[in-house]
């Protein structure tokens, strides 16, 4: 209905829409079926993702047991559906997400020593899916495709009926879906390489030393797995070699970017689980204890996480909701005084509320001396707030922000005439800007008469 917000990426053409276009495709489908609530806006992409996900744990499953034998596919299985991350980020529409369903997808069909359900045309068709959702899903592929091409014997063959032809058709689908939706003709995967590789703009988000993944990154995501997959990378016969050089390889190729976060490394995660198994199949006496350990240490990690860690930004968005059910909506106004992106906007609302929050795009122009608003707003928000609302007439009804902010900001809330509606639980381990609870402040006057 002509509202939401377009973020500063989709400006400089850095994102694909066909990723997205999944999600909007479900959208249409529940607004022609006049089933569009906002419940099912929320749930409905989890609960696709979470399906894509289940499938490709079976793939997983699938491709060991053939390998190997049902036994060693157990174990890998079992590994894979204690990991606690997995249980955190398999759910969610990140891209880092689908690119790596979509790696363990094409996994199942790559052409390894002993494979016989290999299929070189499908396994490049679902990298060249990724690379258009993600472009950085070829990392991991540069070693097993180069080891692949080694090996083949037909490599003209290769080549030309399955690599080009699956190339073009990929890139010529997602320029044409870019080129109707940005209304011109963009080249996303050129940008997005652009921006964080030879511009390294992605610093911008924050740095980190260059060991980061070795000595935090994997480590955490692997969790208590990591003594597993240490054990299975000794035992696992010569053919899993290139599965490990895979793994090394994307992090030593991440570990060059100083914008490091973990979800980035995620799809090395199905390459590690099949060393983790092979390592809990061979514990022989020890497989029921070490199984109940990765169980129980998993569990908590990947319950809290998931349920309670950081869960204020989404519970807050329940309250803004209510606001498009009353009569006083057209007058309603949120602002959001949080750091970027702190919680998701229109797809958790779904109506045409105003909404605002503080914004902090990158600065594309070489500008050294560039602040964003955020910076700028948390360096002196009293003051900011007082030259930003100078008029009594230009207030949100509705203010939102973590309680470290409070104590700054209360002389303004108390003149304005704020009152606290609702405190919400965010997170045990408040951070800098980030704080312990969201509260949710209202303007006395409109609402009130």
């Amino acid at each position: 209905n002509n509202y939401g917000y377009l973020p500063w990426e989709w400006a400089h053409g850095l994102r694909g829409y066909s990723y997205p276009l999944i999600f909007a495709s479900i959208y249409k489908a529940l607004q022609l079926l006049a089933k569009d609530d906002v419940q099912l806006l929320i749930w409905v992409p989890r609960l696709a993702q979470a399906v894509l996900a289940a499938f490709a744990d079976v793939k997983l499953y699938s491709l060991v047991q053939h390998l190997e034998n049902a036994e060693t596919a157990k174990c890998v299985y079992f590994c894979q559906l204690c990991s606690w991350f997995t249980w955190y980020s398999c759910t969610r529409t990140l891209t880092n997400t689908m690119e790596t369903l979509l790696t363990t997808f094409a996994l199942s069909y790559y052409p390894i020593k002993g494979s016989k359900i290999s299929s070189s045309c499908k396994y490049i068709a679902l990298i060249a899916f990724a690379i258009v959702i993600r472009p950085t899903a070829v990392i991991p592929w540069i070693p097993l495709v180069f080891s692949h091409f080694l090996q083949e014997q037909r490599k003209a063959d290769l080549i030309l009926h399955n690599c080009i032809p699956v190339g073009l058709v990929t890139i010529g689908t997602s320029l044409i879906i870019d080129r109707v939706f940005f209304g011109e003709w963009v080249l996303v995967q050129l940008n997005f390489l652009k921006f964080n590789v030879l511009q390294n703009l992605g610093t911008f988000y924050g740095s980190h030393p260059w060991h980061w993944y070795f000595t935090q990154g994997l480590p955490v995501i692997l969790g208590t797995h990591l003594p597993f997959f240490i054990h299975g990378c000794v035992l696992a016969p010569k053919r899993y070699r290139i599965f490990l050089m895979a793994v090394i390889w994307t992090v030593l190729v991440y570990s060059m970017l100083s914008h490091k976060e973990f979800r980035f490394i995620y799809p090395v995660l199905p390459f590690c689980m099949v060393f983790c198994g092979y390592s809990l199949k061979h514990l022989k006496a020890w497989k029921k204890p070490a199984a109940s350990f990765l169980l129980l240490s998993n569990l908590l990690p990947a319950l809290y996480t998931g349920l309670i860690h950081q869960r204020g930004s989404l519970d807050v968005m329940s309250h803004i909701q209510q606001l498009c059910n009353n009569s006083y909506q057209s007058q309603a106004s949120v602002f959001i005084m949080m750091p970027c992106h702190s919680t998701p906007f229109y797809s958790h609302v779904h109506c045409p509320l105003t909404m605002r929050f503080l914004q902090c795009p990158p600065d594309l122009t070489g500008n050294e001396s560039y602040i964003d608003e955020a910076d700028i707003f948390y360096s002196n928000p009293l003051g900011w707030l007082n030259k930003e609302f100078y008029n009594d007439t230009l207030l949100p009804s509705h203010l939102i922000f973590f309680s470290v902010l409070e104590q700054e900001i209360s002389s303004f809330l108390a003149l304005r005439g704020y009152e606290k509606m609702a405190t919400v639980f965010h997170t045990h381990v408040p951070q800098g800007r980030v704080g312990s609870h969201i509260y949710i402040y209202r303007k006395k006057t409109d609402m009130n008469h």
